[in-house]
């Protein structure tokens, strides 16, 4: 956790630190973009100006100021500033930044605010212990998500927030910043006499893709044990593209991980083949180990594919037991042969609803008592109990099937499977109906 009391000189981070924290903007008049949601005349600037702003949660890609815009926030308001991530704080980290804020508040009257990365992360548990804090003021929350808090928030907390949408920056925008980075000599590269090409600077720019982060990180990389001899050095398109390569290489645990995942099984539940490549190609030229991607494709193929095509799990169970048994570089042409088959099979997801279906059942509705006839009848004295009794085998009728209860009474209604009209499903479909 981190907790200061951040005014512009605050916002100066030490020579040590990464280039992209040392080029944070100071002020809001350094922020680029973003003009509609903290510009001048906006709501949120006459918040900042009259010195209180409410709970907010941003939400953008990685890169686009969600960071930058809290602690620049806390500068303008002069508003003491703690700081939490999501992935590795819990409720006793929330309660101590709590007892630290009223503590505050009693001896300088001073207001808390908690910044929360990945605000999205935090389970259940976690939201429910911030909520009554942010609720009566004790702390004023800004949370930062790269996904949809309208589906990853809790309603109870998000609806104490104002919530706003921050895009991605313009190519020009990483362009300026990266300019002033390569310009500024107290806090960026001025002193080192870089240049970049033309070609270098639109390749940069391509692989950022609104990231100034990211961006800024090349840049850091590619000049790395340059002197200050006065020296002029000019960045290339090929130093862009080696630094590129480097960059998706160690972002395994990032939230561009995640990303491509997420795309991968999204093309693989869409039925397109060419994005399926693409991606699963991307995800191992960046270095993601091949039994993550492999464990990947055997939960697609119950969830997404199912009882439409059975084999579909079968191999990729097989394609997984390979992976880990071949290892890279021949592992990319099974999880290939797998990823392919179930982005061109036929796709149902009643497996997946059934479940969740029955979990939510057994959770929260009555429980069922296994009904008389169903129970184990086997060991002595059963029988006197009615155990076993009124049973129907089904082998013992055509077709080896009878019509019979096997849900407890309180249950007996409920519909938990659908079968789909897909693939090997329908026939399952169909053969349903005709039972009626």
């Amino acid at each position: 956790m981190t907790s200061e009391v951040l005014s512009p000189d605050a916002m100066n981070a030490t020579k040590d630190a990464p280039l992209a924290v040392r080029m944070r903007p100071r002020t809001l008049r350094e922020l680029e973009g973003h003009q509609d949601i903290i510009g001048e005349g906006t709501p949120l600037w006459r918040a900042i100006r009259s010195g209180y702003v409410p709970s907010l949660i941003f939400f953008g890609p990685p890169g686009s100021g969600k960071t930058t815009l809290a602690r620049l926030i806390a500068s303008e308001t002069k508003t003491h500033f703690a700081e939490l991530s999501a992935v590795m704080s819990g409720v006793k980290d929330i309660r101590n930044v709590v007892e630290a804020a009223q503590k505050l508040k009693l001896t300088d009257n001073m207001q808390t605010i908690l910044f929360i990365d990945e605000v999205h992360r935090f389970n259940s548990t976690q939201q429910d212990a911030l909520l009554p804090y942010v609720e009566n003021g004790i702390v004023t929350l800004i949370g930062a998500t790269t996904e949809n808090p309208m589906v990853s928030v809790r309603g109870a907390l998000l609806s104490r927030c104002m919530v706003f949408e921050l895009k991605k920056l313009t190519r020009e925008g990483v362009r300026r910043i990266v300019q002033r980075a390569l310009e500024d000599e107290e806090r960026g590269l001025g002193a080192y006499k870089v240049k970049l090409t033309e070609e270098a600077f639109e390749h940069l720019l391509t692989f950022a893709d609104g990231d100034s982060r990211t961006a800024l990180n090349i840049i850091e990389f590619v000049t790395a044990g340059l002197g200050q001899d006065g020296t002029e050095y000019t960045v290339t398109a090929e130093d862009i593209d080696v630094a590129s390569q480097r960059m998706l290489r160690f972002d395994r645990s990032g939230d561009y991980h995640y990303d491509m995942a997420s795309a991968f099984i999204k093309s693989i539940r869409g039925s397109d083949p060419q994005a399926t490549l693409y991606w699963l190609a991307k995800m191992l030229y960046s270095g993601e180990d091949p039994r993550f991607v492999a464990r990947r494709l055997v939960i697609a193929a119950s969830e997404d594919i199912g009882l439409a095509d059975p084999v579909g799990l079968m191999l990729a169970t097989a394609a997984f037991d390979a992976v880990s048994n071949v290892g890279m570089p021949e592992a990319r042409i099974i999880l290939a042969h797998a990823a392919l088959y179930l982005a061109t099979a036929e796709k149902s997801n009643s497996a997946y609803l059934g479940i969740e279906k029955a979990f939510s059942c057994v959770q929260k509705e009555e429980a069922g008592e296994v009904p008389l006839h169903l129970r184990d009848a086997s060991y002595k004295g059963a029988k006197k109990l009615g155990h076993g009794i009124g049973y129907k085998y089904p082998h013992d009728y055509p077709n080896h099937w009878v019509k019979q209860q096997y849900l407890p009474d309180v249950h007996k209604n409920k519909v938990f499977y659908e079968p789909t009209e897909q693939g090997r499903e329908k026939r399952v479909a169909d053969r349903f109906r005709k039972r009626g």
